[in-house]
């Protein structure tokens, strides 16, 4: 049996459709080097079964990867990653993974919940988003 290179899953409260959220999802993958060109991306019908959504919500994701030309489809094969989108910074991935564990591990000591923390990211990464640009 071939191993799962990504498993998908749907966030209810993130404000993406189902699409979306499977493009966000491969996107990530690819950006940490979790997905490598030539990786093979799970089936439409096992994505679908998976994440009980419509088949059609699966290619239109796998639709779009493809025209981003971050896939391509080999019919009666599998969709295959064409490229990645790890950089340079790879490298620091590792240690500022383990910061931001501390970080949660001390958000989780202090009393919030995921959503709360999730709250709190979000907000900081904004703010700190809009000083850069000023």
């Amino acid at each position: 049996m071939e191993e799962l290179v990504i498993e998908f899953y749907l966030n209810s409260r993130s404000g993406l459709s189902p699409y979306q959220q499977l493009v966000q999802q491969v996107r990530h993958a690819l950006r940490l080097g979790l997905l490598n060109e030539g990786d093979r991306l799970p089936t439409v019908k096992d994505v679908a079964r998976q994440m009980a959504v419509n088949p059609n919500t699966v290619l239109k994701a796998y639709r779009e990867l493809e025209h981003d030309g971050l896939v391509a489809a080999r019919p009666g094969v599998g969709t295959f990653v064409t490229r990645s989108l790890a950089d340079g910074t790879l490298a620091a991935h590792g240690p500022l993974r383990k910061d931001l564990q501390r970080w949660l591990t001390k958000a989780r000591l202090a009393g919030l919940d995921d959503e709360s923390i999730e709250a709190l990211f979000a907000s900081t990464f904004r703010s700190a988003a809009g000083e850069d640009v000023a």
